[in-house]
Protein backbone atom coordinates (compact mmCIF):
# COMPACT_ATOMS: atom_id res chain seq x y z
CA UNK A 1 0.00 0.00 0.00
CA UNK A 2 1.24 3.67 -1.09
CA UNK A 3 1.33 6.34 1.54
CA UNK A 4 -0.67 9.21 0.60
CA UNK A 5 0.66 12.97 0.87
CA UNK A 6 -2.52 14.72 0.12
CA UNK A 7 -1.79 17.89 0.10
CA UNK A 8 -3.86 21.48 0.50
CA UNK A 9 -1.53 24.08 0.99
CA UNK A 10 -0.95 26.39 -2.55
CA UNK A 11 2.78 25.92 -2.18
CA UNK A 12 1.93 23.04 -3.82
CA UNK A 13 3.75 23.46 -7.00
CA UNK A 14 0.99 21.03 -8.82
CA UNK A 15 -1.65 23.44 -7.13
CA UNK A 16 0.31 26.85 -7.83
CA UNK A 17 0.09 25.54 -12.02
CA UNK A 18 -3.45 24.90 -11.86
CA UNK A 19 -4.29 28.24 -9.92
CA UNK A 20 -2.41 30.02 -12.72
CA UNK A 21 -4.33 28.16 -15.40
CA UNK A 22 -7.34 29.06 -14.11
CA UNK A 23 -6.35 32.62 -13.67
CA UNK A 24 -5.78 32.64 -17.43
CA UNK A 25 -8.54 30.67 -18.51
CA UNK A 26 -10.68 33.62 -16.40
CA UNK A 27 -8.59 36.20 -18.76
CA UNK A 28 -9.20 34.31 -21.66
CA UNK A 29 -5.97 33.40 -22.55
CA UNK A 30 -6.13 29.89 -23.78
CA UNK A 31 -2.66 30.47 -25.52
CA UNK A 32 -1.23 30.27 -21.99
CA UNK A 33 -3.34 26.63 -20.98
CA UNK A 34 -2.29 25.59 -24.48
CA UNK A 35 1.61 25.77 -23.42
CA UNK A 36 0.75 24.00 -19.91
CA UNK A 37 -0.19 21.06 -21.27
CA UNK A 38 1.99 17.89 -22.94
CA UNK A 39 1.43 17.10 -26.70
CA UNK A 40 -0.62 14.74 -25.88
CA UNK A 41 -2.91 16.07 -23.37
CA UNK A 42 -6.53 14.85 -23.25
CA UNK A 43 -8.75 17.79 -22.05
CA UNK A 44 -12.35 17.52 -21.62
CA UNK A 45 -15.76 17.14 -19.65
CA UNK A 46 -16.88 13.44 -18.73
CA UNK A 47 -19.97 12.66 -21.05
CA UNK A 48 -21.62 12.88 -24.42
CA UNK A 49 -21.26 15.08 -26.69
CA UNK A 50 -24.57 14.08 -28.37
CA UNK A 51 -26.38 15.61 -25.49
CA UNK A 52 -24.40 18.81 -25.24
CA UNK A 53 -21.45 19.30 -27.61
CA UNK A 54 -19.19 20.84 -24.93
CA UNK A 55 -19.26 17.63 -23.14
CA UNK A 56 -16.19 14.41 -24.28
CA UNK A 57 -12.55 14.67 -23.98
CA UNK A 58 -10.27 15.71 -26.45
CA UNK A 59 -6.52 15.12 -27.48
CA UNK A 60 -3.65 17.52 -28.04
CA UNK A 61 -2.92 20.82 -28.28
CA UNK A 62 -5.72 21.45 -31.26
CA UNK A 63 -7.77 19.54 -29.04
CA UNK A 64 -7.48 22.04 -26.35
CA UNK A 65 -7.92 24.93 -28.71
CA UNK A 66 -11.09 22.98 -29.63
CA UNK A 67 -12.26 22.29 -26.38
CA UNK A 68 -12.25 25.85 -25.29
CA UNK A 69 -13.57 27.17 -28.43
CA UNK A 70 -16.68 24.74 -28.31
CA UNK A 71 -17.39 25.84 -24.50
CA UNK A 72 -17.22 29.36 -25.93
CA UNK A 73 -19.63 28.72 -28.75
CA UNK A 74 -21.90 26.57 -26.46
CA UNK A 75 -23.02 28.74 -23.19
CA UNK A 76 -22.16 31.67 -21.49
CA UNK A 77 -20.16 31.57 -17.78
CA UNK A 78 -21.07 34.27 -15.58
CA UNK A 79 -19.54 33.02 -12.65
CA UNK A 80 -16.51 30.26 -11.72
CA UNK A 81 -14.85 29.20 -8.79
CA UNK A 82 -12.62 27.02 -7.69
CA UNK A 83 -12.88 26.03 -4.21
CA UNK A 84 -11.08 23.85 -2.82
CA UNK A 85 -8.11 22.55 -4.00
CA UNK A 86 -5.81 18.72 -3.12
CA UNK A 87 -2.67 17.47 -4.32
CA UNK A 88 -1.14 14.07 -4.50
CA UNK A 89 1.80 12.48 -6.35
CA UNK A 90 0.87 13.48 -10.33
CA UNK A 91 -2.93 14.03 -9.61
CA UNK A 92 -4.66 17.13 -7.96
CA UNK A 93 -7.99 17.82 -7.62
CA UNK A 94 -10.10 20.69 -7.32
CA UNK A 95 -13.78 21.22 -5.92
CA UNK A 96 -15.84 23.96 -7.55
CA UNK A 97 -18.79 25.77 -9.05
CA UNK A 98 -19.90 27.98 -11.86
CA UNK A 99 -23.19 30.04 -13.46
CA UNK A 100 -24.07 30.01 -16.74
CA UNK A 101 -26.31 30.50 -19.31
CA UNK A 102 -26.88 27.87 -22.56
CA UNK A 103 -26.99 29.62 -25.75
CA UNK A 104 -29.29 28.22 -27.88
CA UNK A 105 -31.80 27.91 -24.79
CA UNK A 106 -31.07 30.89 -23.06
CA UNK A 107 -31.90 28.48 -20.10
CA UNK A 108 -29.41 29.78 -16.87
CA UNK A 109 -27.87 27.36 -14.08
CA UNK A 110 -25.48 26.60 -11.67
CA UNK A 111 -23.78 23.44 -10.99
CA UNK A 112 -20.27 22.15 -8.78
CA UNK A 113 -17.46 20.57 -10.93
CA UNK A 114 -14.51 18.53 -10.13
CA UNK A 115 -11.74 18.61 -11.80
CA UNK A 116 -9.20 15.92 -11.62
CA UNK A 117 -5.62 17.01 -12.97
CA UNK A 118 -2.81 15.12 -13.72
CA UNK A 119 0.68 16.49 -13.89
CA UNK A 120 3.63 15.42 -15.95
CA UNK A 121 7.22 16.77 -15.76
CA UNK A 122 5.43 20.25 -14.56
CA UNK A 123 2.96 20.00 -17.37
CA UNK A 124 -0.59 19.12 -17.53
CA UNK A 125 -1.21 15.66 -19.06
CA UNK A 126 -4.71 15.52 -18.78
CA UNK A 127 -7.64 17.21 -17.58
CA UNK A 128 -11.26 15.37 -16.39
CA UNK A 129 -13.87 17.48 -16.14
CA UNK A 130 -16.94 15.80 -13.66
CA UNK A 131 -20.22 17.95 -13.71
CA UNK A 132 -23.99 17.61 -13.45
CA UNK A 133 -24.59 16.65 -17.21
CA UNK A 134 -28.11 15.93 -16.77
CA UNK A 135 -28.69 19.39 -16.00
CA UNK A 136 -26.51 20.94 -18.47
CA UNK A 137 -28.07 18.62 -20.87
CA UNK A 138 -31.48 19.69 -19.65
CA UNK A 139 -30.64 23.24 -19.95
CA UNK A 140 -28.95 22.57 -23.19
CA UNK A 141 -32.48 21.43 -25.06
CA UNK A 142 -34.78 24.02 -23.15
Amino acid sequence: MTTSNLAHAPSNPNIALIQRLYADFGRGDIDSIVAATTPDVTFGLDGRPKDVPMLGHHKGHAGVRDFFRILAETHDITSFTPEEYYADRDKAFVLGRYSWTMKPSGRSGQSEWLHVWTIRNGKVAAVRSLNDTALLAEAWRG
